[in-house]
């Protein structure tokens, strides 16, 4: 059987894993796919770092259009990431003919509809396991382990940087910029550590997913996002002591009216399984109406898990490289004509439970003048935690857990309450899920 050429575009981190994996289980992945894969041309920057890599046993170039427009090249893995150089390149891969398998979430978040419909007319595949959660088969579940089941909605953790410092802050009591030098030094959070600490990279997944599990266009733009840069160490410890873990979650729900698309710290029931992901795990639960809860778990990042979505994705191109385009299982799990017009909900129409932690004068009336403003829009309290003011201060935290509200009607009783001349500061307000159906 004649192999199936592969492209590679960047042999780093994740393209060395790959070159990696697929060569030491070439006889297993031969025999799953139906003919060998095989690596033929790589395109990398550091030139003399790919020929050592391969050992002359593929062509290196740093030109990667020159991989892209090679006739022989079946299929290109883009594993350069960003969205400009990337963009074209994968568009003129598809141009040509050739099927692609990605793990560039940041992409496909942004112009993802353009590149599927660009394959679509071309008749050709674009593969995107290793974009969200690395080595956790998320998308194919998704697309099509759970494609009997009308998905209501899904939360995970697909961020190991963010779940790092979040342990840690648990763990050891630091605050969130310690863990972070930590995270830095240990190779967890890069020298930049925005697209990690602010969610965006967890937005970018959040997104793709929400699209496979409900079948809408891909609609980034339209996502709440919220990172963990300004969490304290209290409210993990006070999130603790009521039976909570703060973890930060990219959440996707239906709604009569729309989607809920939103990533942000969120407090979980310590009893949760997702609850107990610790450090760079991934983990992603998913309630279908047939079959419950699903939980996926597994590592999120790092050079031969991602590589193992990688090479997955190779063998279902492979598998289904002269089938009839049709037959194929669509990009976002249902055919392109058959994507929903669900709109995207404002946050002000998303409905959640809450944690909120003010620091309030200690004396009298002043728990009856919130729990009114709370009672006046119509946000019922679950549970109330009243610290002990320290020795010789007249103010005390008072942490409210509410039933679930309408978050409008929060951001109204927090405004009135930040008003009143015995609270001090802003109110601190962190959404909550009971992931239990």
């Amino acid at each position: 059987m004649k192999p199936i050429n592969v492209g590679l575009l960047g042999i780093g981190t994740v393209g060395g894993g790959t070159w990696t994996v697929l060569k030491r289980n070439a006889e297993e992945i031969t025999r799953r796919a139906g003919r060998p894969i095989r690596i033929t041309h790589v395109a990398d920057r550091n030139v003399e770092h790919a020929r050592n890599f391969t050992g002359g046993n593929a062509k290196v170039t740093d030109d990667a259009y020159a991989v892209v427009n090679a006739p022989e090249v079946d299929i290109v893995v883009e594993l350069i990431g960003g969205y400009t150089v990337a963009k074209d390149l994968v568009l003129q891969a598809i141009a040509n003919g050739k099927h692609v398998v990605t793990a560039n979430k940041a992409l496909l978040a942004v112009h993802g509809n353009e590149i599927f419909a660009a394959a679509q007319a071309k008749g050709v595949m674009v593969a995107f396991e290793a974009a969200v959660a690395g080595g956790i088969p998320i998308i194919k579940a998704l697309r099509e382990g759970l494609s009997a089941n009308r998905i209501e909605w899904l939360a995970g953790i697909i961020n190991g940087t963010t779940n790092f410092i979040l342990s840690e802050m648990r763990d050891k009591g630091l605050a969130f910029a310690d863990v972070l030098k930590e995270a830095q030094r240990l190779g967890y959070a890069e020298a930049d550590p925005t697209f990690d600490i602010e969610g965006v990279d967890a937005a970018h997944k959040a997104t793709l997913m929400a699209s496979i599990a409900f079948g809408i266009p891909i609609q980034f733009d339209k996502a709440y996002v919220e990172g963990i840069s300004r969490l304290e160490a209290a409210d993990i410890r006070y999130a603790e002591e009521l039976g909570y873990r703060i973890k930060l979650l990219g959440i996707a729900k239906r709604k009569d009216n729309g989607v809920e698309l939103r990533v942000h710290p969120t407090l979980i029931p310590a009893k949760r399984l997702i609850a107990n992901v610790e450090g760079a795990m991934n983990a992603v639960l998913v309630w279908g109406d047939a079959v419950g809860a699903t939980l996926y778990y597994g590592k999120g990042a790092g050079a031969e898990p991602t590589a193992s979505a990688v090479i997955a994705d190779l063998v279902d191109v492979t598998r289904l490289h002269t089938a009839d385009p049709k037959n194929r299982v669509p990009h976002l799990a249902f055919q392109p004509d058959q994507l929903s017009d669900l709109a995207i909900l404002p946050m002000a129409e998303v409905e959640t439970a809450y944690y909120l932690r003010l620091t309030a004068a200690d004396r009298p009336g002043v728990l009856a003048d919130i729990t009114r403003i709370l009672a006046d829009l119509a946000i019922s309290i679950d549970a109330m935690l009243q610290k002990e003011p320290a020795e010789g201060e007249a103010q005390t935290d008072v942490v409210i857990l509410t039933h679930v509200a309408r978050e409008k009607d929060v951001d109204a009783a927090i405004a009135r309450i930040e008003a009143l001349d015995s609270i001090s500061g802003k109110v601190t307000r962190i959404r909550m899920e009971e992931l239990n159906g």
